[in-house]
């Protein structure tokens, strides 16, 4: 028997600078709360001050790089989209002048 399965849905569009500050707020958060209870933290967790710190400056980072990453994907789907646009507005030529060696009779690919 078999099961007929539902095309996949699109993927969800993000605010993706929203996302980035929300993150980033989240770990400037628990950095403010691992600072303040620093000393009731084991010294073998205090690593986690130091994961805090990584995810406050991860997330800068993305905040400054967001930009930047948009319009290069932005440039990248409209150059895609003019080689498509021109690909179809030439005609289909069937006349190629290239042939395998296969189709050559008496020729050989060794050497």
């Amino acid at each position: 028997m078999t099961r007929s399965q539902r095309p996949a849905p699109p993927p969800l569009e993000a605010n993706d600078r929203r996302v980035t500050i929300v993150g980033t707020v989240a770990w400037a958060v628990a950095l403010i709360v691992a600072l303040a209870l620093r000393e009731q933290i084991p010294a073998s967790s205090r690593w986690w001050i130091l994961t805090c710190v990584a995810g406050v400056c991860m997330g800068l980072f993305a905040l400054w790089y967001l930009p930047y990453f948009k319009r290069a994907r932005a440039r990248k789907a409209r150059r895609r989209a003019e080689a498509r646009a021109a690909a179809a507005a030439q005609p289909c030529s069937s006349d190629s002048k290239t042939v395998s060696s296969t189709e050559t009779p008496g020729t050989s690919t060794r050497s």
